[in-house]
């Protein structure tokens, strides 16, 4: 086969040194544009785009103003403190996550290119590569910039970092071949694919940005203005408690104001415009106080040190989480979107399988090992996919491949060519010259004197591995007389018949039955051929169904109306383009799904950008990196399954906290409250409630946060995204232990209150009110761990260290304020015996939670 020309009009020579400059200056360096950094102070200030940490400015801005009034800034410094931790928690962790993502996807742009410049053949740093350059390239090289093939010699290229499709075979006669089914001309050369077999020149027509993979990451750094679940779901909480919290300190605001207007008639009848001042800053600084008491303060805190910690966790098994919330959002996923190169396959052929015809006298001095070595052009790892798998079938055979080739003369060669779809090698052998082939089946099988029994075996085990999607080669040989390949080939022998295939990655099936397990549906998108894609789907577990595959082209010719309609039933789309998988992403998410992209090449980006949750490779390309919010270093797909756990348990233990968190502050507003109406002071200080709302739930965060996940979700369906956090049994829960614990402090309260009718309440009852409240929430701390099952508080609880820790470590602080706290917490100790009555008698809390668990684990056992 000759050197295929093109008429496309060049100069020869190549461009000159001002020519070079010229272009350089009207087009720019061959370097992809990284997308803009972001600044660490703007990378900060985004952290205050949490919805709660909008409340707690607002409370913190109006307690800052009063404070100036009474000279109390306590309150202020802890919100703000509050404020302070939450944020550069988040910001530490993501510019941690930053750095090591920049380390991981540094590109090299100094790579040498051979390019032919005034009429000499030099090598070059790929950014230098200019439009209008000619490029030569040949097997192993990677292709610098986009270009049109102006000589070729059975080229083929690799274009999976774009298509998806592993093998491409390329042309510079288009006149002579014209268009073909691909993704791309026949003719075009693509930045950053590979040449797995023959040699060509090219003429440079893009650089840089403007190549198809610029293109490419272009539209993969959009901004998409997709929300996380966990996004929309702290938006509706923060609304709701917002609209609680001032709804309540409002109507507080104006009936005490009202009440001591009817009540205290002489101070608004006479002219103490400053004691009126005073009384309506008092009511004031009430309805601030119930705000702050109704803003979870130390829900951001706890949502971020439960992401930062799932984030290192992950990173330690090999998953780099570059974004918080993408932790979180794996839980809600029910669709998965991935493509099948390198993915879901080894991205290498493998022989599945060898069929020996003949191995008889006639053959006994060309063995088959023998015959494939000579009849390949590839070497170990280097070349075309399939002649690599059919050298690494021969090294498993025990056979030398380098040895068998020196020791035989080559004397003549016929390339392979889609043409003929075979190749043929002449070589002595051991003082013989023989002819060997191998090429597709029912060309090689022409060209061989063959029985009716080997046709039978032939046929029936190519029609076994070619319906289940299988690459099947014939390999043929017989001696001649002379050292050319005659140009009418007949009369071999069919030695064997080869069964090659992408091998599914081992760990695939059992995670894809893992997603179905967990109600997360697998849809696969590929540039490789319909057959291959389908019987990929079957091998990982997606059985076929009506409508369940269609072509890139045939889904692009859908309306967006018909792509809704058949987005559901849709598992595998082949011969898929950048923008079919992109589109995909898109119709899912208009049909209220949550949609995980996998990918490892250039053509994933965009994808991978789109998606709630864009998964990149480890091995993958750059532009893939940067669009993805997590990275599986270990290129395993059964850390996608391990993801998904760790987001529902995390999400779990999120609503664990809230549970937690919202108890305590319905209880103290609550108290705050009633403390107004009766007409005693505040029963819990500003410095108490600090250490309740701050430290403490801080502690708490820590605690509930460091859960190990429980593999019992992924039994579970995916939840609605539209579904609120504060589920109705979790707000059922809320309100009643908020009431019972409010309504056991309250008439102790009362008590201290009627029995010290004169004097008023002590400051060492309110020591003993105070602990007694904090006791509370400790023992419920335990209720919260066991929240979303039926569960003892006990079961695991020694696997639980970092709750232990935390639990101890609240008791411990309790104990240092109460004995040492003195004026700063209006404390002033307690005996071991007042220790002891307060913490069992408190336990309650606990004992109360485990029977009404214990009676639920036998009703459902009985159901």
């Amino acid at each position: 086969m000759g050197i295929e020309k093109s008429n496309i009009p060049f100069k020869h020579e190549g461009l000159g040194e001002k020519e070079v400059n010229e272009s350089r200056n009207l087009h720019g360096d061959n370097i992809l544009t990284p997308p803009q950094k972001t600044s660490m102070w703007r990378l900060y200030i985004e952290k205050y785009n949490d919805p709660i940490i909008k409340i707690l400015l607002v409370a913190a801005t109006i307690s800052l103003a009063l404070a100036f009034f009474d000279g109390k800034f306590m309150e202020t410094i802890g919100i703000f403190i509050a404020i302070f931790l939450a944020t550069t928690i988040g910001f530490y962790f993501e510019s941690d996550a930053a750095r090591k993502f920049e380390a991981l996807t540094s590109l090299g742009e100094e790579q040498p290119v051979k390019v032919r410049r005034a009429g000499q053949v030099m090598s070059i740093a790929r950014r230098e590569v200019v439009v209008g350059d000619i490029v030569l390239v040949e097997t192993g090289d990677e292709i610098p910039a986009d270009g049109t093939l102006v000589a070729s010699s059975d080229l083929q290229i690799d274009e999976s970092s774009l298509t998806g499709e592993p093998l491409t075979t390329k042309h510079a006669d288009m006149e002579k071949y014209g268009e073909r089914d691909g993704a791309y001309p026949q003719n075009l050369l693509l930045r950053s694919t590979m040449v797995m077999n023959g040699s060509g020149e090219y003429l440079v027509t893009a650089v840089g940005d403007r190549t198809e993979i610029g293109n490419v990451a272009r539209s993969s750094s959009e901004d998409t203005g997709i929300k996380t679940p966990l996004n929309r779901q702290l938006d509706r909480l923060a609304k709701l408690i917002s609209k609680v919290g001032f709804t309540i300190a409002g109507s507080a605001f104006v009936i005490f104001l009202v009440h001591d207007i009817i009540t205290n008639t002489a101070l608004w009848h006479s002219y103490d415009y400053i004691g009126m001042a005073e009384t309506v800053l008092k009511y004031f600084m009430m309805a601030v106080t119930l705000i702050v008491m109704s803003v979870p303060e130390g829900l951001p805190m706890a949502v971020t040190l439960a992401l930062a910690l799932n984030m290192r966790r992950m990173l330690k098994s090999n998953n780099l989480v570059r974004k918080l919330h993408a932790c979180e959002t794996m839980g809600a996923v029910n669709v998965i979107c991935t493509d099948k190169t390198g993915t879901l396959t080894q991205n290498r052929m493998s022989v599945k399988d060898m069929l020996r015809i003949n191995d008889d006298d006639f053959l006994k001095d060309i063995p088959l090992t023998t015959a494939i070595a000579i009849n390949t052009t590839a070497y170990a790892g280097v070349g075309n996919p399939t002649e690599i798998a059919l050298i690494e079938w021969i090294g498993g055979e025990g056979a030398d491949c380098e040895k068998v080739r020196r020791e035989a003369v080559i004397t003549d060669v016929m390339p392979f060519s889609t043409e003929r779809k075979m190749m043929a090698t002449a070589a002595n052998v051991a003082g013989r010259t023989w002819l060997l082939v191998k090429g597709a089946p029912e060309i090689v099988m022409q060209m061989c004197d063959i029985t009716d029994t080997e046709r039978r075996r032939a046929e029936d085990f190519l029609r076994e591995k070619q319906g289940r999607a299988m690459r099947t080669l014939a390999l043929a040989a017989k001696p001649v007389g002379g050292d050319r390949i005659n140009v009418e080939l007949h009369g071999l022998r069919l030695q064997a018949i080869a069964a090659l295939e992408d091998p599914v990655r081992e760990d695939v099936p059992d995670a894809v039955a893992q997603c179905h397990g967990a109600g997360i549906d697998v849809k696969i998108v590929t540039g490789d051929i319909s057959g291959t894609a389908i019987e990929i789907a079957r091998q990982i577990g997606i059985e076929p169904t009506e409508g369940f595959h269609i072509t890139g082209a045939e889904f692009a010719a859908l309306n967006d109306e018909e792509a809704l309609q058949r987005v559901e039933k849709l598992r595998v789309i082949s011969r898929a383009r950048p923008q079919d998988k992109q589109r995909l992403v898109q119709m899912l998410q208009k049909r209220g799904h949550v949609v995980a992209v996998t990918g490892d090449g250039t053509n994933d980006a965009p994808a991978l950008h789109y998606a709630h949750v864009g998964l990149s490779l480890g091995s993958g390309t750059g532009v893939a990196k940067r669009a993805s919010d997590m990275t599986l270093l270990d290129d395993s797909f059964r850390s996608i399954t391990h993801a998904v756990m760790w987001g529902r348990s995390l999400y779990k233990n999120i609503q664990r906290f809230l549970f937690f968190q919202l108890v305590v502050n319905v209880t103290a507003l609550l108290l705050v409250l009633a403390g107004s109406i009766i007409g005693t002071e505040l029963p819990l200080t500003v410095t108490q409630i600090l250490w309740v709302n701050l430290i403490m739930d801080t502690f708490a965060a820590m605690a509930l946060a460091s859960l190990p996940p429980s593999r019992e979700v992924m039994a579970e369906k995916p939840r609605p995204q539209n579904d609120f956090i504060l589920s109705r049994p979790l707000i059922n829960g809320i309100v009643f232990c908020g009431m019972t614990f409010f309504a056991m402090l309250f008439a102790m309260l009362w008590h201290c209150l009627h029995n010290d009718a004169d004097t008023g309440i002590l400051q060492h009852e309110l020591t003993l009110f105070f602990t007694t409240f904090v006791m509370l929430q400790v023992w419920n701390l335990l209720n919260a761990k066991t929240l979303g099952s039926n569960h003892s508080a006990f079961r695991y609880l020694h696997r639980d260290r970092g709750l232990l820790v935390v639990l101890l470590s609240i008791v411990a602080g309790q104990w240092l304020i109460v004995e040492f706290g003195g004026k700063m917490f209006r404390t002033d100790g307690m005996s071991w015996q007042e220790w002891a009555i307060v913490i069992s008698a408190t336990s309650v809390v606990l004992w109360v939670g485990e029977l009404w668990r214990m009676a639920k684990r036998i009703v459902k056992s009985t159901m």
